[in-house]
């Protein structure tokens, strides 16, 4: 159901940032970018197609709100990775799907699935239509 998604992976932390894209390949999709600072994750999404964003909150001394904004505002959708609790996350960003530290390959898998559009909502000109048409 996944297969030939393309995520945008945004994790400062060099290990969990490969155990993520583990699990994504795991469950069929392809990180087409990976970004460690709020700078390198904006400029991959103007210049990159992207389905979703993993987002970990808390990116060394910056927070990937600015992030998660250009991401609604190109309607891409997004979940924020974190070992916080939900309401540590800022006011208007609480109600956003997020997947807890430590991370289960199957809560990633659930998520996505409930991220992610359905190939009916797709039009029928996307790569991800075309990929699983």
């Amino acid at each position: 159901m996944l297969t030939g998604w393309r995520i945008l992976l945004v994790e400062d932390e060099a290990l969990v940032a490969y155990l993520l894209e583990d699990m994504l390949a795991d469950v069929g999709c392809t990180v087409v970018g990976l970004a460690a600072r709020v700078d390198q994750a904006l400029e991959l999404i103007r210049t990159i197609p992207i389905d979703a964003a993993v987002l970990d909150v808390c990116l060394d001394n910056e927070f990937s709100y600015p992030i998660a904004d250009a991401l609604l505002a190109r309607g891409i959708p997004f979940m924020f990775s974190t070992g916080y609790a939900r309401d540590r996350l800022r006011d208007g960003y609480k109600g956003f799907p997020m997947l807890q530290k430590p991370y289960h390959p199957r809560e990633l898998e659930k998520i996505l699935t409930t991220l992610l559009p359905t190939i009916d909502a797709l039009p029928a000109t996307s790569n991800a239509a075309a990929l699983i048409r």
